[in-house]
């Protein structure tokens, strides 16, 4: 039950607002990235990961994969254009596990737990993601902001990474989204298109993707909880 996995940190976070890649924001006096990383260093499945990067940043990842020990790095590529691009590009160089995940460098809370589930959902299913019910009312609303329907939550999930795929599905997927100039949402959106059912794996909530300063505060709060409660 062994896995590779495509991490991408090659993106900006531009509603950050911080001025730097938000990758290298610390939380509790440790880069971001250095957290999302050590959840698959520390995991005695994980076969490798690849880096996915912007190139003009490798002096400043590199040093930090040595400062922190992180070793399971086995390679780091350069990001292209779109996530879907830099994906492809970590695609290009993996092993040959028959299983590869692919997650947000800036997801670092993610349960090993989860994880291990997540695996073993792709390998009997060809396809599987991390996802959690979602809580709010959600309504469709049409260009000018009326609402257009209240849609039943009760068969809508929220989406989160790792996404774990078959290596060659997922290969097969990007590779006619190239093809076709196709241009997905996510890896899953992939995979459905080329006739591959996609099975949910539910998650928590604490599994967040930081994306706004306010973001920044709760993972503080994750990451006390989770030190105060040893999980």
């Amino acid at each position: 039950m062994q896995y590779e996995i495509i991490i991408l940190a090659a993106g900006q976070g531009s509603r950050m607002q911080a001025g730097i890649n938000k990758q290298f924001l610390e939380i509790q006096s440790v880069p971001l990235i250095v957290h999302t990383l050590r959840a698959f260093e520390e995991d005695q499945r994980c076969n490798g990961i690849i880096l996915v990067i912007n190139p003009k940043e490798l002096d400043e990842i590199e040093a930090l994969l040595n400062e922190y020990g992180i070793n399971k790095v086995h390679k780091i590529v350069p990001g292209g254009k779109e996530r879907q691009d830099s994906v492809y590009s970590g695609l290009k160089v993996i092993g040959d596990s028959s299983v590869v995940l692919v997650h947000d460098g800036a997801r670092p809370f993610v349960k090993q737990a989860f994880i291990h589930t997540l695996v073993e959902k792709a390998l009997t299913h060809s396809a599987a993601v991390l996802a959690v019910p979602v809580k709010e009312t959600i309504k469709q609303v049409d260009s000018q902001s009326a609402v257009i329907q209240t849609i039943d939550r009760s068969n809508v999930w929220a989406i989160q990474t790792p996404q774990a795929f078959q290596i060659d599905i997922l290969r097969d997927a990007h590779e006619k989204a190239v093809q076709e100039g196709f241009l997905g949402t996510d890896d899953a959106s992939l995979v459905e298109r080329i006739g591959k059912n996609v099975y949910i794996v539910e998650s928590d909530y604490m599994n967040i993707k930081i994306t706004t300063p306010e973001d920044l505060l709760f993972a503080e709060a994750i990451l006390k909880s989770r030190i105060n409660n040893k999980i």
